[in-house]
């Protein structure tokens, strides 16, 4: 590069407009305009005794003049990057060149109101062009070692050009050409020339460029993150995880962790606001259904961004999945069969492969009281069983009705002994039933009364299969005929598959989860310690609840075709289940201690789940405080403040009484919000979820629809009303294929504490999520060495199994 192409846009005399900036008691920055563009200068200015100075004298026109001709002749044909010499810039050239323009800046730093003119009898000042000049007079370039990480997974590179600029807190850097391709998995390494030291680094930009002839191809490629080494041999690093597309423009901040209030360049907040902007027009809100929570907007117009879409590998497993599970469990050829089960071992000789232990478990126990009842606990929906602490007036149980089940004690004495629990399905009473081959399907509103034996086995003592007392609505009891015990059983166990299904795992993870994401996507910026703590925990959900809307509640969907529960059905339901939805109840110590279960034996759910709300709520707190050193930085922090709202309005929490905040104004309410979130989206969703085809696989134990309504007599029951009453052959497998699919986890699944993005990059939330993932394997070990102990091992919740999202 030739010195004239660079000085001389430095000329004094082109000089049109000055803007002077103070930085610290001694530099400053000053911005010259020059009709065609903006150049930048750091200067330090240094008080000299009046004795050894001399003043400034202000350069006249006709001397202005002369020194440009002097200038322009002297650079002509000199590098810009040698010294004095044959080759080299005149040093008398640049000494009349810099006592010019110091003169036109110290005129200006004079009529700065922000600095204080010493007293003539104190000293005059000079000023030193820190980046201009040295005291050779030596023009020197600064490097900046830059890292160009790109993404790892399919398609992540491009043959398109990179261009990187880096702008500091003193200066801008000129764009500069990535002189490789970005391929998939490469780091890129390449040193970037500035004219001068940028400060502390704030910004990196990236854009692409189409190359010649792809000018019309959409090559997007992924950047991971830009690591760069400064002159001064300080790392400073840029988080990005975004797919980049042709003359796109992204500017990303360097990754320490900043709350809006703690920002002190303009620029920064200015760029906070776009990139919000810019999320705001991506992520866009969509009502679902009145009462229930929205959702993100996707449409042939509005596609799911790339950023939050499966990975390729998981794409492609997912898609082979839904549409080989049938081919797989060897049950294609029954998908569209609508007889009935003529016999339950015909269903187990049909079905022999991918049988889990669980499974084969679930198969020869179903019919057992002990297992029914121990599913309450540990089973795929531990969300229903609470203590009863008095007999529902609707449940009209009688002393003689139980005796022969409390071994010798009274129900009163049971109840205030705490060994008495309660199951009420009454969010099913009156929701419209589906209609399936044709034929008109049922579901009960059932309650179940269970007891704690003195060998600490919950066994079932009572069902009433519907919410309201009557002649024709028996109470039925383990003392009544075997099928007519059995087929009550089944009907609490269907209540229970729609409970879990689209109570405690649709809502209560998924949209919620979904709502979380949203907000966060749409009010937090990635420079936002929050938005660092929180992302990866929403890694595939927006597409995954997508998907759910797409094949299984959608008009066409598996759900809405093949459960007793479909269509209008489904949303009335969940509109049941969204207005008894609370804050306490999503979070676990507080769920577990309403419901009076602190003590009872055996549950390894509640066991299991307190220790991992803990360590998490350890972990979120010592992160947190790092960044909110009190009450008052919450309180101020207004993207905090909009992100829950956006969560409050947009959850629909607005409609009932849930106790979700819709302000914070400590630190604790923020921690104990954060630790729910993240429990959630990791550890609940996993106990609802990848037990599915364990505990719904063996469909009698789960039936996804019944045939006949509750039962109104006793004594009438056979195995072949049993047979009648369950699912036809076609809507059991389909149903089956469902809870398979959605069962299998995909081989890129990321494990809670696993945080394979990296957005934290100062040392104490690094050291905090070592510490974490330490906490997690101690955890991992006591429940293996428990597991290792029983009959039927609860494995769900050992962290080695806990994905870190709501992926599936």
């Amino acid at each position: 590069m030739k010195a004239k192409d660079h000085l001389a846009n430095y000329i004094p005399r082109l000089v049109w407009h000055h803007k002077l900036q103070r930085l610290n008691t001694r530099h400053y920055h000053c911005q010259c305009f020059n009709g065609r563009r903006t150049e930048h200068f750091i200067f330090l200015l240094r008080e000299t005794p009046h004795t050894a100075a001399r003043p400034l004298e202000t350069p006249s026109h006709s001397r202005l003049t002369l020194q440009e001709h002097q200038v322009r002749q002297g650079l002509n044909t000199v590098n810009i990057r040698k010294g004095a010499g044959p080759d080299g810039v005149l040093g008398k050239v640049l000494c009349a060149y810099t006592n010019q323009l110091v003169g036109i800046l110290t005129r200006t730093l004079l009529a700065n109101k922000t600095y204080k003119k010493p007293e003539p009898s104190q000293a005059f000042l000079t000023a030193d062009f820190l980046h201009l000049i040295g005291s050779t007079y030596r023009i020197t370039m600064v490097n900046y070692k830059v890292q160009l990480h790109v993404g790892d997974m399919l398609h992540a590179g491009t043959l398109n050009i990179v261009h990187i600029k880096l702008s500091g807190r003193l200066a801008e850097g000129e764009s500069t050409e990535i002189k490789k391709w970005p391929t998939r998995g490469s780091i890129i390494e390449q040193q970037v020339e500035c004219p001068t030291s940028l400060g502390m680094l704030e910004f990196v930009e990236l854009i692409t460029k189409p190359y010649l002839w792809l000018n019309f191809i959409n090559d997007d490629w992924f950047c991971s993150k830009v690591v760069v080494t400064t002159p001064e041999g300080i790392e400073r690093s840029f988080p990005c995880y975004n797919w980049l597309s042709v003359n796109d423009r992204h500017v990303y901040r360097e990754g320490t962790g900043k709350l809006i209030f703690n920002e002190t360049c303009p620029r920064a907040i200015l760029e906070r606001n776009e990139e919000l902007k810019i999320r705001r027009q991506m992520y866009q809100w969509s009502i679902h259904a009145k009462g229930l929570p929205n959702m993100i907007k996707v449409d042939k117009d509005s596609p799911l961004p790339d950023e939050v879409r499966f990975s390729f590998t998981k794409d492609i497993q997912f898609k082979f999945t839904a549409l080989s599970a049938l081919t797989t469990m060897n049950l294609h050829k029954l998908a569209s069969n609508p007889k009935k089960w003529r016999d339950l071992s015909v269903l187990s000789r049909i079905f022999t492969c991918h049988k889990s232990k669980v499974y084969e478990y679930v198969e020869n126990n179903w019919m057992k009281d002990e297992f029914f009842g121990y599913q309450f606990l540990n089973g795929l929906n531990p969300m229903m069983i609470h203590r009863c602490t008095k007999l529902p007036e609707n449940l009209p149980v009688t002393e003689d009705m139980v005796k022969p089940s409390l071994f010798g004690k009274t129900l009163n004495d049971e109840i205030q002994n705490g060994n008495i629990f309660l199951v009420d399905y009454k969010r099913l009473h009156g929701v419209k039933e589906n209609v399936i081959n044709e034929k008109q399907h049922y579901l009960a509103a059932p309650l179940c009364l269970l007891y704690l034996t003195p060998e600490q086995k919950l066994m079932p003592i009572a069902i009433q299969l519907k919410q309201e007392p009557a002649d024709d609505n028996p109470i039925f009891l383990p003392t009544d005929s075997e099928y007519d015990w059995l087929l009550a059983k089944i009907f609490v166990r269907s209540a229970d598959f729609v409970e879990h299904e689209l109570n405690f795992h649709l809502l209560r993870t998924h949209l919620m989860g979904e709502v979380f994401a949203v907000s966060t996507l749409r009010n937090l910026p990635m420079v936002h310690p929050i938005y660092k703590l929180l992302i990866s925990h929403f890694r595939y959900t927006l597409q995954i609840n997508t998907l759910a809307r797409e094949k299984l509640i959608s008009e066409d969907g598996l759900i809405t075709k093949y459960t007793t529960i479909g269509g209008p059905g489904i949303t009335e339901f969940l509109t049941k289940a969204m207005a008894s939805l609370t804050y306490s109840s999503l979070c676990m110590p507080e769920d577990i201690t309403a419901r009076g279960l602190e003590s009872i034996p055996n549950f390894y759910y509640r066991d299991d789940g307190l220790k991992l709300w803990d360590k998490i709520h350890r972990f979120v707190q010592s992160v947190i405080v790092h960044y909110y050193t009190g009450d008052s930085d919450v309180k101020n922090d207004s993207e905090l403040q909009k992100w829950i709202k956006g969560i409050f309005f947009h959850g629909s929490f607005s409609e009932v009484s849930s106790g979700i905040p819709q302000s914070f104004s400590t630190v604790t309410e923020l921690v104990k919000f954060l630790t729910m979130i993240i429990f959630i989206v990791s550890v609940q969703h996993t106990a609802v979820n990848d037990g599915q085809f364990d505990f719904h696989g063996w469909m009698p134990n789960s039936p996804i629809a019944l045939q006949l309504p509750p039962p109104t007599t006793k004594g009438q029951c056979t195995e072949k009303t049993m047979l009648d009453t369950l699912p036809d052959i076609n809507t059991t497998v389909n149903g089956m294929a469902a809870v398979y699919l959605l069962s299998k986890p995909s081989t890129d699944i990321v494990l809670l504490g696993d945080y394979l993005e990296e957005h934290f990059f100062e040392e104490l939330p690094k050291q905090k999520i070592k510490d974490f993932k330490e906490e997690l394997k101690v955890i991992s070990a006591e429940i293996k060495c428990r597991n290792a102990t029983l009959k039927l091992p609860y494995t769900y919740l050992d962290p080695e199994n806990i994905e870190t999202s709501v992926a599936l």
